[in-house]
């Protein structure tokens, strides 16, 4: 049941972030909006497990499972039937996207999307950890605070970030932020108090939104217009690969209190490290020019714009 659930849910994500050019045409704000949404997603991990606790508490598990498949509808539908998507139209395919398929093989795609599984991995380990912190201190709030501050964290990352005017390049950023994302780890390994945990999970939670919006800029950047929509739903596998990853393994560990806490940091640090590695693949994201404008697409890719503006 739980394995039809997840082949059967929409593609909400990778639709949404194709439809923001349309919505904001502006690349500069387009960059601000997707670290905005990005961060704003924490709140579904704050309300959402809320929410389900509070009707299994009040009713019955079976009502909050009805209430989430019925907020989840509603939710399709509305983003579904909104004008954006309706008007929406994939971009068609130019001499200079390289034929098909060419684009989401390149070096700096692969290896950016190897690094995310490494993000995921940190945040679905940082889940079960947060269960077993709640169990070695007989406190069952800690197994949703934990991840209720990570993701604050998150939400405000977004709200800052998207509020600045940046002068670096969206490479720069993404692995400035890959690097704090893993030095926010670090306090984990002292095996801290619940209350100081709680605080230290909002600083790598900050960062995660730099991360994952840069991601996605240089996503867009490295991709073929017509294929955009593809490399999206792509990388929100990475992610949710590596948090599948993440959370087994942290359940196998669970018993083992460092090795659980070592776990965020061990994916954090591989993603930096792919990063690196695939810094000299990332070359058109880093191209850039200041105030975190987007570099002037290639000619062909230019002309399919201007007849299609929600294809940038």
């Amino acid at each position: 049941m739980v394995v039809a659930a997840g082949l059967t849910t929409p593609p909400l994500e990778a639709g949404l972030r194709a439809l923001w050019p349309s919505v904001l045409p502006n690349r500069r704000l387009r960059h601000a909006a997707l670290a905005l949404d990005t961060g704003t997603q924490g709140l579904l991990y704050i309300v959402g497990p809320l929410l389900a606790a509070a009707l299994a508490s009040a009713h019955s598990p079976s009502l909050a499972l009805a209430v989430t498949a019925a907020l989840g509808l509603v939710g399709t539908a509305t983003v579904a039937s909104a004008p954006p998507s309706r008007r929406w139209r994939p971009a068609q395919p130019t001499s200079t996207d390289g034929g098909p398929g060419r684009r989401l093989t390149s070096p700096g795609l692969v290896l950016l999307f190897v690094s995310l599984t490494g993000i995921g991995f940190a945040s679905g380990s940082m889940n079960v950890w947060s269960i077993a912190m709640a169990e070695h201190h007989d406190e069952d709030m800690l197994s949703g605070i934990l991840p209720a501050a990570f993701s604050t964290g998150s939400f405000l990352g977004g709200l800052v970030y998207g509020r600045r005017t940046w002068t670096s390049t969206t490479t720069d950023r993404m692995i400035t932020a890959g690097a704090a994302f893993l030095a926010g780890w670090l306090p984990l390994l002292a095996l801290l108090g619940p209350y100081a945990a709680a605080c230290a999970v909002i600083v790598p939670g900050a960062f995660l939104t730099v991360v994952v919006a840069c991601a996605y800029v240089t996503t867009d950047a490295l991709t073929a217009a017509a294929r955009t929509s593809e490399a999206y739903a792509w990388l929100i596998l990475s992610i949710g690969a590596g948090q599948s990853a993440g959370t087994a393994l942290a359940g196998r560990l669970a018993e083992h209190p460092f090795a659980s806490a070592a776990l965020p940091a061990a994916g954090a640090a591989f993603a930096l490290t792919v990063l690196l590695a695939a810094r000299p693949h990332l070359g058109p994201a880093g191209r850039f020019s200041r105030a975190g404008r987007h570099r002037r697409p290639p000619r062909g890719r230019h002309e399919a714009a201007q007849n299609n503006p929600a294809s940038l």
